[in-house]
This record gives structure tokens, C-alpha cells and sequence, in this order.
């Protein structure tokens, strides 16, 4: 019975931490081409790079979003429309924070090539670490992502997107080439973070 009770608790934890992130079970959301498969955790993919000194910030065009901003080895980064920009507040804790890593400033002034660097700062999480903020939001990586070039992160769940140098989310659809490399299972439900 102890059993029963515990895999059920552990679900209820993680449907809620889903929904926390803005997981939907909205089978018609535009968006589940860009989403994830549930047999395909975020914690299985790279995770952000370790940032030892200061963070670096610049663009590339990537796919059919044009010229969007990338970290210094050219991962792209998103924006999340749960965090505020005035004043810049993220959102993303825990679970979250596991699938779409923040981008941490390091040590020093960020870094900008392409980027304004009076639109570039840093909010204090609530872990205590300083993440990079664009035009007030807070910027992530998507863990899914594996390498430079990657935008598979683009449109999930309808709250996470990709960010113009101008610190403007781009809500372009991804084209299929920007799509995970398997689709998801469409009975899951799943629909990311």
C-alpha cells in the first residue's frame, strides 16, 4: 500500500511541477511540434555551459527566425512569458530551471557583440544567483537544445520563445528543421515546460 501511495504522490508532483512550468494538455496547441517527448527528459540532453567568467551575449541567424540572441558558443536563448521585465522577476525554479537552464551571469559585465549593451543587466533568483536579463527579461536555454543552432525550445507550451537583439520575443512557428528530431507521442499529453 506504502507502494501505491508513493508512485502516486511522485505523479501528482510531477504533473504539478508540469503545470507549474506551463505545461498543457491541450491537444491542439500549435505548438506540439516544438515539444518534447515525455520519454525524452530535459535532465537527458547538455544542459548550459558553465559560466566562469563573464557571460557573452550575441546573434545569429538561426533558421526562419533571422537574426536572434545566442550565447557566446551560440546556443540560443529564450525568453518566458511567466517571468516580468519591469521589474525583472524570473519564474523559472526548480524543475523548470532544470529544462530551461537560466542564463547565469558569471563573474564581470556581460559580454555583447550584436546586442545593446544598455539593454543587457541581471536579476537576482531566488536561488541567489545573478541571470542575464534582456530588455528586463530573463534569459534561458532550452535543455533540449544540443548544440549551436538548436531551436527546438521555440513556441513550447505557447510560453517560451526565442529573443530579437532588440530584447522582443519572435513568435514565429519553427521551421521543421528547427523541430526536435523525433516527434512527440501525441497520446502523452505532454507539452513541456
Amino acid at each position: 500500500m506504502k507502494r501505491i501511495a508513493f508512485v502516486v504522490g511522485t505523479a501528482v508532483v510531477g504533473l504539478s511541477t508540469l503545470t507549474a512550468c506551463g505545461g498543457s494538455t491541450n491537444a491542439s496547441s500549435p505548438v506540439s511540434q516544438n515539444t518534447p517527448s515525455a520519454s525524452a527528459p530535459a535532465t537527458a540532453s547538455p544542459s548550459a555551459p558553465a559560466t566562469t567568467g563573464a557571460a557573452n551575449l550575441s546573434t545569429a541567424t538561426v533558421g526562419n527566425f533571422g537574426k536572434i540572441v545566442v550565447d557566446g558558443t551560440g546556443r540560443t536563448l529564450y525568453v518566458y512569458d511567466l517571468d516580468t521585465a519591469k521589474p525583472s522577476k524570473s519564474n523559472c525554479n526548480g524543475s523548470c530551471a532544470t529544462a530551461w537552464p537560466p542564463l547565469l551571469a558569471g563573474t564581470g559585465t556581460p559580454q555583447v557583440s550584436g546586442v545593446s549593451a544598455s539593454l543587457v543587466g541581471t536579476v537576482t533568483r531566488s536561488d541567489g544567483t545573478k541571470q542575464v536579463t534582456l530588455a528586463g527579461s530573463p534569459l534561458y536555454y532550452f535543455a533540449n537544445d544540443a548544440k549551436a543552432g538548436d531551436a527546438s525550445g521555440q513556441a513550447v507550451g505557447g510560453i517560451w520563445w526565442v529573443v530579437g537583439a532588440n530584447g522582443q520575443k519572435i513568435t514565429t512557428p519553427a521551421s521543421p528543421s528547427n523541430s526536435p528530431s523525433s516527434p512527440p507521442s501525441s497520446s502523452s499529453g505532454y507539452s513541456g515546460y
